[in-house]
C-alpha cells in the first residue's frame, strides 16, 4: 500500500459535484490530481450509450452533459461494473487506483476493487466503506490527492461548497 495525501468528499447530487469541481478548477487544482466517481444513471433510466475515440470518452443519459464535461477536464476515464455496486462512471486517477485494484482485490481482503483502489493510495478501510455506500445511493465521489499543501488547498476550497461529507486522508496519519 502506498500512502498519499488526499481530500475525499462526497456529494448528493450531480450539480453539487459539478460546482466543486469548477470551485477547484478556479482555485487553482491540478486536474492531473482530481478524480471523480458516480453512477451515471438511476434504474429506471435509459442509458443510450458510452463510446471512447482516442482519449475522449462520450456518455450520452440524463446527466452526460455532466460526465461529459469531466471527460474533457479530467485525466483518464472509463465505465466500470462492479459487484455490488454495480455500474459506476469514473474519471480522473482513480481509473488506474481502480485498475490496480482489479489485480489486487484479492490481497487486500474484503475490499472490492474500487475499495482496494482506494486503499492502494493510503485510504482506510472504514473510510472505503462510507463511500461505497454513498456510491450505492446514488451519490459522487470527489478524491483530491497530492502534497499535504495541495490537498490542504483542495480541502479548504471544497469546505465552502459544502459536501454531505468530507475526509482528510494524510500519508503521515497512515504511516504513524
Amino acid at each position: 500500500m502506498s500512502t498519499q495525501n488526499s481530500v475525499v468528499a462526497v456529494y448528493r447530487t450531480h450539480t453539487e459535484a459539478d460546482q466543486a469541481v469548477k470551485e477547484l478548477q478556479r482555485g487553482g487544482v491540478d486536474m492531473h490530481k482530481l478524480s471523480i466517481v458516480g453512477k451515471g444513471y438511476h434504474t429506471d433510466e435509459q442509458v443510450v450509450g458510452y463510446y471512447n475515440t482516442g482519449d475522449r470518452m462520450k456518455y450520452w443519459g440524463k446527466v452526460g452533459a455532466f460526465w461529459g464535461g469531466f471527460w474533457g477536464l479530467l485525466f483518464g476515464s472509463a465505465l466500470f461494473v462492479i459487484p455490488g455496486l454495480g455500474p459506476i462512471l469514473a474519471a480522473g486517477p482513480v481509473v488506474a487506483w481502480i485498475v490496480a485494484g482489479l489485480e489486487s482485490a484479492v490481497a487486500v481482503g474484503g475490499l472490492g476493487v474500487l475499495g482496494a483502489g482506494l486503499y492502494s493510495i493510503g485510504i482506510p478501510k472504514d473510510s472505503i466503506v462510507k463511500y461505497e455506500t454513498a456510491l450505492k445511493t446514488d451519490q459522487f465521489v470527489l478524491i483530491a490527492h497530492g502534497t499535504a499543501a495541495e490537498v490542504a488547498r483542495a480541502k479548504d476550497i471544497i469546505e465552502t461548497t459544502h459536501p454531505a461529507q468530507l475526509d482528510l486522508h494524510s500519508a503521515e496519519a497512515v504511516a504513524a
